[in-house]
C-alpha cells in the first residue's frame, strides 16, 4: 500500500460518494496518480459497502491501467480487494486467481508487514470457504494475527483471532481454543466477537446441542454479522447436531428414536433422518427398524495379536524364499 493511499485509508469518514467526487476533481485537474490512488480507495469502499459488483468491474478496469505503468503497490492492493469481492460473490475461482496475482506480484518486491498479512488473511478465508481446508486456513489466519498485532491492526487483529478459533472449531479441535485465547497475545483482542467463538467451542467440546444454542442465541447478532463465519456456521450446527445424538445414544445397544427426539427437543421425523444419514455415512454402527427402534452395534475392536501373527508369518515366509534361493545355489555348484 502507498503512503498516500495509507493516508486516505487512515481518514474513516471517506464514503464511495466523497470519493468519488475527489476522483472527478483529480481527473479534471489531470492528476493521474492521484485519481489512481482514489479509486483503488474506492474499491476498497465499495466492497465495505457491499457494492461488491461495481467494486470489482472497476478494479479489473484499474487493473489493466496500473499494469501499464508498473505500480505494483498499487497493483497488489487493488488485485486484493478484487479477490474479496469475487469472494463475496461466491466466485471463489476468480477470487483466488486474482489473489494468486496479487502474491505473485508482492513477492517481487518488499512487501510491507500490514499488507502481506492482508493477503494472508484473504488466502485463510478462501482455503476455509473454497476447499474446506482449515487446517491451512488456520496456519495463514495464525501468520496474519501475528502480523496485523506487531503492526498495532487490532481490529483485524481481533478478526483474524475470531477466524483461528471458528477453524479450531471446524477442525474439532474445541479443546485447543481455550489455551489460545490464555495466550498473552490473544487476551488482548478478548472481546465479544472472541468470547462468541469461545462459547460455541466449549459447546462443541461437551457436545451439548443445548449449550450451543444458547451460546448462538447469546451472540446471535454477533455472529450473523461475519460473512465468513456465518458462511460456516450451518457445518457446524450440523456436526453440533450429530454429536449430540452420538452422545445420546453412546450408553444404549437399542433405543426408541421418540426418547431420542424427545431430548433434543426436536420432532421425531428430523432426528431419524439424521440418524439415517449417520448410519450411511458410517459414524457409527447400527439400523434402524420400522418401530421406531434405533439398534447399536458394538464396534469390532482390532486384535493387535492377529496383525502381529500375519506379519510373523510373512516374515517367515521371506526367510524360507531366501534359504531355497540359496540352497539351489550351493545345489548348482
Amino acid at each position: 500500500m502507498t503512503a498516500s493511499l495509507q493516508q486516505i485509508r487512515a481518514q474513516r469518514d471517506w464514503t464511495a460518494d466523497k470519493c468519488k467526487e475527489q476522483i472527478e476533481v483529480a481527473k479534471s485537474e489531470n492528476r493521474t496518480f492521484q485519481r489512481q490512488t482514489l479509486q483503488a480507495h474506492l474499491v476498497h469502499l465499495l466492497n465495505k459497502e457491499h457494492k461488491f459488483n461495481e467494486a470489482i468491474q472497476l478494479a479489473a478496469q484499474l487493473v489493466r491501467e496500473l499494469k501499464k505503468v508498473d505500480d505494483k503497490d498499487l497493483l497488489v492492493d487493488v488485485q486484493l480487494e478484487e479477490s474479496i469481492g469475487f469472494y463475496h460473490l461466491s466466485n471463489y475461482t476468480k477470487a483466488r486467481a486474482e489473489l494468486v496475482s496479487a502474491r505473485t506480484i508482492a513477492n517481487t518486491k518488499y512487501t510491507p508487514p500490514a499488507m502481506q498479512a492482508r493477503l494472508d488473511l484473504q488466502s485463510g478465508i478462501l482455503h476455509a470457504a473454497d476447499d474446506r481446508d482449515f487446517k491451512t486456513a488456520y496456519s495463514y489466519f495464525f501468520e496474519a494475527f501475528q502480523a496485523f498485532d506487531s503492526v498495532n491492526e487490532s481490529a483485524l487483529a481481533q478478526q483474524t483471532l475470531k477466524y483461528m478459533l471458528l477453524s479450531k472449531v471446524m477442525l474439532d479441535q474445541s479443546d485447543e481454543v481455550h489455551s489460545i485465547m490464555t495466550g498473552k497475545t490473544a487476551q488482548k483482542y478478548a472481546k465479544t466477537e472472541t468470547e462468541a467463538m469461545h462459547a460455541i467451542a466449549e459447546a462443541a467440546k461437551k457436545r451439548s446441542l443445548a449449550e450451543f444454542n444458547q451460546a448462538f442465541d447469546k451472540y446471535k447478532d454477533v455472529l450473523g454479522q461475519d460473512p465468513v463465519v456465518k458462511q460456516h456456521f450451518g457445518i457446524i450446527q450440523d456436526t453440533m447436531f450429530e454429536k449430540e445424538l452420538s452422545r445420546l445414544i453412546q450408553p444404549y445397544s437399542c433405543v426408541q428414536v421418540e426418547h431420542i427426539a424427545k431430548c433434543v427437543g426436536l420432532d421425531r421425523e428430523r432426528v431419524e433422518r439424521r440418524l439415517s444419514q449417520m448410519l450411511l455415512d458410517k459414524k457409527f454402527s447400527g439400523c434402524l427398524q420400522g418401530d421406531g427402534l434405533l439398534v447399536i452395534y458394538e464396534q469390532e475392536q482390532a486384535d493387535p495379536t492377529y496383525e502381529l501373527a500375519v506379519d510373523s508369518v510373512h516374515a517367515m515366509g521371506e526367510v524360507v524364499d531366501a534359504l531355497y534361493e540359496r540352497a539351489k545355489k550351493i545345489k548348482a555348484v
